[in-house]
């Protein structure tokens, strides 16, 4: 039996960068051994993403064309009734996914919206399925209300690290990302945050990004790692796509640093080979986006999803499983 190795949040940025460096073959030993050891490699959890709130975001997110000030020009919509999600997160999960993520374009929710999105939470949870919501900032009184309401994850990306963070994002800083995650945390709801890799950084960028997640006082639950989809009018509508071997290091830093962690192969996946993400799944992925659209951005079809996992003898988690030996 594997020995099972301990849950630190005391990782130095040396040996994160002794681990990201290591011989390719050697990094993915390691990554899949810890993986091994806290989860069934064969299981992975299926989320379904759905924009309840689109464009007009007053955020200047260089990657997002639902920012009002970057030029992409995406119409700016209304908030979703309460009656069409519930629908839609019923169609998710009898096409097989487990939680529901339900993401507005906002810099933070107002007060006024607050009873519509706990009647969500409400609506999507008496399905029988996790609810986790994205929904920028949020101040005491707001996660209290969605934790209230049994909110089980929110999303709050960090986006990159901490040095390349203000040329990604100007309109707040990354110490209000923190801020966030610690209040959410401390109100006793699971964190999902990750970031995106192919913006640009170099290297110790995607090192430092994984590093600040890894010693929060404790590790995300869940850790999206995007791959860049360049969105026509964005900044970084030309940005050079990321070497894929990086985007697999990327992974397998995330899951040696973050043990228990879901780590989940989030936005940028129509680029990707079933190679690629096969090699990802072994190096410690075990969570994904079903469904042909992610918020505005394109994601594989259920059925290439299904034929993947076929191909590889994977199975879906249940709603509420962890995955955990």
């Amino acid at each position: 039996m594997l020995d099972t190795p301990s849950i630190r949040t005391d990782w130095t940025r040396q040996e994160a960068e002794e681990i990201y460096d290591l011989p390719f073959m050697d990094l993915l030993f390691r990554a899949h051994s810890v993986h091994r050891a806290h989860f069934d490699p064969n299981r992975v959890q299926k989320s379904k993403l759905l924009s309840i709130k689109t464009g007009g975001c007053a955020e200047d997110c260089a990657y997002c064309s639902q920012s009002a000030r970057n030029g992409a020009k995406l119409p700016a919509s209304k908030l979703v009734e309460v009656e069409r999600v519930v629908a839609e997160a019923r169609k998710a999960r009898d096409a097989g996914a487990t939680r529901y993520c339900m993401g507005a374009a906002w810099r933070s929710p107002k007060d006024r919206d607050m009873d519509t999105l706990a009647a969500m939470i409400e609506g999507v949870k008496a399905l029988g399925m996790e609810t986790c919501m994205t929904l920028g900032m949020l101040d005491d009184d707001q996660v209290l209300r969605l934790k209230e309401a049994g909110l089980d994850y929110y999303n709050h990306n960090i986006d990159t690290s901490e040095r390349y963070y203000p040329e990604i994002v100007t309109t707040r800083s990354f110490a209000d990302r923190i801020e966030t995650l610690n209040r959410v945390r401390e109100a006793g709801i699971k964190v999902c945050a990750g970031g995106i890799v192919g913006m640009g950084e170099e290297r110790m960028d995607r090192i430092d990004m994984l590093l600040a997640l890894a010693t929060l006082d404790e590790h995300p639950d869940s850790v999206p790692i995007n791959m860049l989809i360049p969105m026509p009018g964005t900044p970084l509508a030309d940005a050079e796509p990321i070497d894929p071997f990086e985007f697999v290091r990327t992974v397998a830093l995330a899951r040696i640093l973050m043990p228990r962690s879901h780590v989940r192969l989030s936005a940028g996946r129509t680029e990707m080979s079933d190679e690629l993400q096969a090699m990802c799944f072994f190096a410690g992925a075990n969570s994904l986006f079903v469904g042909d659209t992610l918020l505005t951005a394109a994601n594989p079809e259920e059925d290439r999803d299904a034929a993947l996992f076929r191909r590889l003898g994977l199975t879906a988690m249940e709603a509420f499983e962890d995955g955990a030996r």
